[in-house]
């Protein structure tokens, strides 16, 4: 009996065995199908990164998890670029506490934080920059074993002794953790990178694949493409293409990818025989293969005695990073000999410093250098305890794309070794060690380089910064770091007549989802005031241009001292400042809402903008079909057909795929492409989508109201299927002058002006038939709002003409960007960008300086390239002029 007890409880506790691992396996199953399944992309949010990235890489993104180890300000720039980003999550780590140094560079910290751990101390901020992305801290010990839950972990204070053997474990875990140490000291900075023994990167520079329509190919051995030399081809020889769209030699439309050479600006061969082909008759698209490539990496133990060839940003500056390479080295063995940072100014740590470099030198062998450049040694090591918030600005972007690559596989990673300073930003007149001296305030790490005297001038600076957007939001943290213009002498006025948006959050990192709608420069200006509670700012709502040259007048800019310009393109800032300053006349183009209003804008202006634009309010203000939402929905069903079908019908009903010009040649030639007129299909979704959004658009310029049901595909569908089509009926003896110079001398014949005086009239006399008080109400095109049904109708509009030409289709996102001139935009380049500025703002603060030290730079993340050089002396100044402004 107690026998048969066990049994059954034995069988007992199998079953509940067997159904608790089913439970695991099922939990696991799920947890594997959460991993697995694609996050939530905010496309409001992330828009401009987006317009970067791509879906993908946005994706890899989120479901990555980053390891940030030291929290000084170079880790505080990198974990705020992350986490804008949109990575999973950030995780910090640090065994120090805060120290009023640190105030110099991490905006996270304030005086209160003074003795926590600088890690904990920095968590609840970087929250508040994306609640999507978790942040956390590891206390205690880092461990090796920690790092396997990462993607990539960054190293920003780590002894070279410890960073070999975190770099070893994550080199041959499986799959690697990519590795990344970086270091700012003083003016200095370093950068090292190992993804692992094979790491393949899927798109090297971002950049769209080139493409070419071709013209001719001929059937050789090797087969010469010819293009059309409406645009130079950008291939190079040994690029892989495609064939797609030929006519004739069909042979080449199998999708296999060719290699090029004898690449000329609108021909090139094929490494392929194509005698035996099909002759070529027409068309044809060449597209550009962008292959994967597979770096493989060092570990930073073979690495740091074999460096390879170094990532150079200066080329006056050819011996810098040999040298660095040593000097880091060198400063690494003197704080574990010593246990502390060179103090400034001693000669004596100076030349401590300088005997450990010339000692590690000695054992380079064939690498060895013959000559130490004794003063770079003294300027590094005097200021190494320093983290100045440029150089952190600056390798903080850098980094923080390192770690996007890392994740992604988007972009060319740094390989494996950079080196960068600004030695030409420290003052002219040498320092004397007492001007180095801490004075017990947040600015003593930028004093322990620049001096006492040189932090005074930036106190007292009056600046002027247009624009507090993404720039703007960067130079503000940066300004307020420095301690510029943060006495009572100093000034900094900021000004922008922009609100915030929800897509500014993901960038402009002083905002908020609270903000959205309030100004931006009121706010942005309040958030730095928050990170230095003594700058002296002041918020502006104006627009630097004629209009506000009275607020900003001469007595304004004759008492600045430099002027920062954060404004997000080109042309902005051109018409920004040559119209103010210069104070040249800009035109002002005005829309008004009324018919009226457009009749007398028209008989100002008498141009072919006005006759467009006139032609436009006489079709809308036909009310015939306009007085309910089936009305609006019967007019978007016949534009679909008039702008989808009947007029491709007329077109190549004129002008037949055979069709040949007055010269003799195919009409239908390279780059023409011939039209196929689409069939409208309520199944087709985009067919449908396309009335919704154009059916609503019209409802609400005539103020007509939206039933619920318009919004439900199958009851659109049934409203839709209701309107009565006209069959398309060729119009006869249609005559297109194809010859482009007759096309020219037409247009140009044309009476602008009797033709708009006759559109006025048709305005005239439909303003009579309309109610009293009839007003149209004119729509703003509003590219950010996804429930407005702008961009639906664009996106609509464009996919479906390119469907008539066999065009690839975009979705709205795409169509978004193009649509509405979006500028692609990420934190990470904003913040190298803003950080090289204000090394170059010392210089001006400073004055003294050459032009020969001042620096223009050419910097592009993905590849990763820099270029320095000397900017052009100004008009009408000796280049042995200071800088005073």
């Amino acid at each position: 009996m107690l026998i048969r007890k066990r049994e059954e409880v034995a069988g007992e506790v199998e079953d509940l065995q067997k159904k608790a691992r089913t439970a695991d396996q099922e939990l696991a199953n799920d947890n594997h199908a959460m991993t697995r399944r694609a996050p939530e992309i905010d496309e409001d949010l992330h828009s401009r990164q987006l317009a970067v990235y791509g879906r993908e890489t946005m994706k890899r993104l989120f479901g990555s998890n980053i390891l940030v180890s030291g929290l000084n300000g170079l880790g505080a720039e990198i974990a705020k670029n992350l986490a804008l980003a949109g990575v999973k999550s950030v995780t910090l780590h640090d065994d120090n506490n805060v120290d009023l140094w640190d105030l110099s560079s991490n905006f996270f910290l304030s005086e209160k934080d003074v003795g926590q751990n600088r890690a904990q101390a920095c968590v609840q901020k970087l929250q508040e920059l994306n609640n999507a992305v978790i942040i956390s801290t590891i206390a205690g010990d880092l461990t090796k074993e920690h790092l396997s839950n990462f993607q990539a972990v960054v190293f920003t204070d780590v002894s070279l002794e410890k960073a070999v053997e975190f770099d070893s474990y994550c080199h041959n875990h499986r799959p690697p953790i990519a590795f990344i140490k970086s270091e700012v000291r003083g003016l200095f900075g370093s950068v090292f990178c190992d993804f692992g023994p094979e790491f393949t990167v899927f798109d090297v520079d971002g950049e769209e694949p080139h493409t070419g329509i071709v013209a001719s190919i001929s059937n050789d051995n090797p087969g010469l493409v010819s293009c059309v030399d409406d645009e130079r081809l950008e291939f190079q020889d040994g690029d892989l293409i495609v064939f797609s769209e030929v006519h004739g030699m069909t042979e080449l439309n199998d999708g296999k990818p060719r290699k090029i050479k004898n690449v000329r600006p609108y021909s090139f061969t094929l490494e392929e025989d194509t005698t035996s082909y099909g002759t070529y008759i027409r068309g044809g698209i060449v597209t550009q293969v962008k292959p994967p490539k597979v770096l493989k990496f060092k570990p930073l133990k073979e690495a740091i005695k074999e460096p390879g060839e170094f990532l150079l940003s200066d080329f006056s500056k050819l011996d810098h990073p040999p040298l660095l390479h040593l000097a880091f080295q060198a400063l690494d063995k003197f704080r574990s000999d010593l246990k502390r940072f060179p103090i400034a100014g001693s000669t004596d740590d100076v030349q401590r410093l300088i005997d450990f470099a010339v000692s590690i030198n000695e054992t380079l062998g064939d690498r060895k250098l013959e000559e130490n450049d004794r003063k770079l040694l003294n300027h590094f090591a005097s200021g190494s305890r320093a983290v100045l918030n440029p150089m952190a600005a600056m390798f903080g972007g850098v980094v923080g794309q390192e770690v996007v690559k890392a994740c992604s596989g988007k972009f060319h990673p740094l390989y494996q070794f950079f080196y960068f300073d600004s030695v030409e930003s420290l003052p002219v007149e040498p320092l004397k060690p007492n001007e180095l001296n801490p004075e017990n305030s947040r600015y003593d790490a930028q004093i322990s380089v620049f001096g006492s005297k040189l932090q005074k001038k930036l106190e007292q600076a009056k600046i002027f910064m247009v624009g507090s957007g993404a720039l703007g939001c960067e130079f503000l943290k940066n300004l307020a770091l420095m301690g510029i213009s943060c006495s009572q002498n100093g000034k900094l006025a900021v000004t922008d007549d922009d609100v915030i948006e929800k897509s500014n959050l993901s960038r402009q990192f002083l905002f908020r989802d609270w903000n959205i709608g309030q100004p931006k420069s009121t706010v942005a200006a309040t958030a730095a005031m928050a990170i230095n509670p003594k700058l002296h700012v002041e918020a502006l709502q104006n627009r630097a241009s004629p209009e506000t040259e009275n607020m900003f007048n001469d007595a304004f800019w004759e008492n600045l001292d430099a002027v920062i310009n954060a404004l997000d393109n080109v042309t902005a800032r051109m018409s920004e400042f040559e119209g103010l300053l210069e104070k040249t006349p800009t035109e002002v183009n005005a829309f008004l809402s009324n018919p009226t209003g457009y009749a007398t804008a028209a008989r100002t202006a008498g141009d072919a903008q006005a006759r467009d634009q006139l032609e436009r309010v006489i079709e809308c203000l036909d009310r015939e079909k306009c007085e309910s939402f089936q009305d609006c929905i019967t007019w978007a069903r016949l534009k679909f057909e008039d702008y989808f079908s009947s007029r491709v019908k007329q077109l190549t009903f004129t002008f037949p795929e055979d069709a040949m010009t007055s010269s003799g040649v195919p009409f239908w030639s390279a780059p023409k492409r011939f039209p196929r007129p689409l069939e409208f299909s309520t199944s087709d979704p985009s067919h449908l989508n396309f009335i919704l959004a154009a059916s609503i658009l019209r409802a609400e310029t005539f103020g007509i109201p939206i039933p619920d049901w318009a919004k439900n595909p199958m009851k659109l569908a049934e409203a839709v299927d209701k309107v009565i089509v006209p069959d398309f009926q060729p119009k006869q003896g249609v005559k297109i002058v194809t010859d482009e110079k007759a096309t020219s001398l037409s247009s140009a014949s044309i009476d602008d002006a009797a033709v708009i005086e006759e559109l006025i009239t048709n305005l005239e006399a439909i303003s009579k038939t309309l109610p009293p008080g009839f007003n149209m109400k004119p729509i703003q095109f509003e590219k950010d709002d996804d429930t407005n049904y702008h961009m639906d109708v664009i996106a609509g509009f464009a996919n479906m003409r390119a469907r008539n030409y066999s065009i690839p289709e975009v979705d709205k996102l795409k169509a978004k960007f193009i649509a509405g001139r979006i500028i692609p935009a990420i934190a990470t380049s904003t913040a190298m960008a803003t950080g090289l500025v204000c090394l170059e703002l010392y210089k001006v603060l400073a004055g003294g300086h050459k032009v020969e030290a001042y620096r223009n730079t050419f910097a592009n993340l993905a590849i990763p390239l820099f270029s320095m050089a000397e900017p052009v002396p100004p008009v009408g100044r000796d280049e042995s002029m200071d800088s005073s402004p």
